[in-house]
């Protein structure tokens, strides 16, 4: 078994990026957010994280994502959710997928999150450090993301299905999920409709 310190060495880290956001008019990861777009926040996030290489899941508007993903960072690992449409199982799915065999683990980001304190990330790392299954970040008692998952969870999570990502599984694990509070509630805010923007 890795021990601690390899086990956060070892960590990747998957935005995904693949949603249609119909209810945001489409193209929602593109829309202007700070001095870029939504999904550089998210990014930005990703690659505070304690992880080797983000991976970018991409699926409706996938050449778009792809090109604003390496715009915001040439080392950004691309991959396609070719069953998009299936909901977040399928981007799920397919990040876990192609991640290296040796991963202990990997952050899961969402694209329309562009709040997430990255203070939160490394202690979520150590939880899984220390021998949690997985870990999540709270505030005032609501699980929030991004969520830590770790290699043990892997084949599960492989064969998620709908939209619900790994919500399922994480529920399963009781005490074996780390829950880590976090220092405000960027953890919960996601964008959905563009009244979500702040004003420009």
């Amino acid at each position: 078994m890795a021990t601690g310190a390899a086990r956060i060495e070892t960590l990747e880290a998957v935005v995904l990026a693949a949603g249609s956001g119909s209810r945001f008019g489409g193209r929602k990861l593109l829309a202007p957010w700070g001095d870029g777009v939504l999904l550089d926040a998210a990014l930005a996030a990703a690659f505070a994280a304690p992880a080797r290489s983000v991976t970018v899941v991409t699926g409706s508007d996938a050449e778009a994502m792809a090109v604003a993903a390496r715009a915001y960072d040439p080392r950004v690992r691309v991959v396609h959710a070719a069953d998009h449409a299936e909901g977040m199982g399928a981007s799920l799915r397919t990040a876990i997928a192609s991640l290296p065999t040796d991963a202990a683990g990997a952050f899961v980001f969402l694209g329309d999150m562009p709040r997430v304190p990255h203070g939160v990330l490394q202690p979520l790392a150590e939880a899984l450090a220390t021998g949690a299954a997985a870990a999540a970040p709270m505030f005032e008692g609501r699980r929030g993301n991004p969520v830590l998952l770790g290699r043990e969870l892997f084949p599960e999570l492989l064969h998620v299905t709908g939209d619900a990502g790994a919500r399922a599984v994480l529920q399963g694990l009781g005490d074996r999920l780390a829950r880590v509070e976090a220092p405000d509630a960027g953890v919960l805010f996601d964008v959905d409709e563009p009244g979500d923007l702040p004003a420009r």
